[in-house]
């Protein structure tokens, strides 16, 4: 503690040299943590993940508190980030390690149905979902505020061992940034969270298909007749594959036949002719 009666300030390197010991005395305890990696740039780059860290910044209750934890998830101080139905827990190395605990409302049963009544149709597949590649009018109606899929201020609620009298500390900020950052790797979490089944989002493709037409009765085809006088064309006869090589045969014996006959009336003609002579 300061003078002041303030956790003092703890360098980046500090901290890091004490979260690794922290890790590598819970690894040797048998507790298997899961860490927010030390990294550099946008904390989230995926649909998922980037929806998430826009949707908490767009609520004025935020705005002011969390950029005081983008730090502190960027240069590795979350040393475990669990995720479970309803509800999220870590531990976040600051002066000291602290204890985090975030509680996240499910998605009401009527909201939920809704939505998935509104992207009906829209999304082929449960990888598809998962991967983000979803159509503009889909992830508009995913991200919608306080009817979508991700929480409000309302819906969430935390709490952190440490001294920090903030309504949100920067180690809880720490935490829901950290959630964007599992996202990109683990975007099932998220309706794990929210406690919704994402295949309820999944177009069946039998409930969106057209009724299959009946094929119409025989009675009710026009032939080619009757086509020919309605609408006052010549309908060609379509021949048949196997009457094919029948009607060439025909064909080629009637050819023969009149080259023949064309042949023997030149022939009596120029006997007629030098009878005469």
């Amino acid at each position: 503690m300061s003078y002041y009666g303030y956790p003092r300030y703890v360098p980046v390197a500090e901290r890091r040299l004490k979260a690794e010991k922290a890790a590598a005395k819970a690894t040797k305890a048998g507790i298997k943590l899961s860490p927010i990696a030390a990294y550099r740039g946008a904390i989230a780059k995926t649909f998922w993940g980037k929806a998430w860290c826009d949707n908490l910044e767009h609520y004025s209750d935020y705005e002011n508190r969390l950029p005081r934890g983008r730090t502190y998830v960027r240069n590795g101080s979350v040393i475990d980030l669990q995720i479970t139905a309803g509800e999220v827990q870590a531990q976040v190395m600051g002066s000291s390690l602290y204890k985090i605990k975030v509680s996240v409302a499910p998605v009401a049963k009527t909201q939920w149905q809704t939505m998935a009544a509104d992207c009906a149709g829209s999304i082929d597949s449960l990888v598809g979902l998962l991967q983000g590649k979803l159509s503009q009018p889909v992830m508009q109606r995913i991200c919608k505020p306080d009817t979508g899929l991700f929480p409000a201020p309302k819906d969430i609620k935390f709490s952190c061992s440490c001294p920090d009298s903030a309504s949100m500390c920067k180690h809880i900020a720490a935490v829901l940034y950290g959630v964007g950052a599992r996202l990109d790797q683990q975007p099932e979490l998220l309706f794990s969270l929210r406690q919704v089944d994402p295949k309820d989002l999944v177009a069946q493709a039998g409930a969106v298909l057209p009724n299959i037409k009946k094929v119409p009765a025989s009675r009710k085809v026009l032939v080619d007749a009757s086509l020919a006088d309605v609408f006052g064309l010549e309908m060609a006869e379509v021949a048949q594959p196997a009457k094919l090589s029948v009607l060439r045969k025909k064909r080629s014996v009637a050819s023969k036949t009149t080259k023949a006959g064309t042949i023997n009336e030149v022939v009596k003609a120029k006997r007629i002719k030098t009878v005469k002579t």
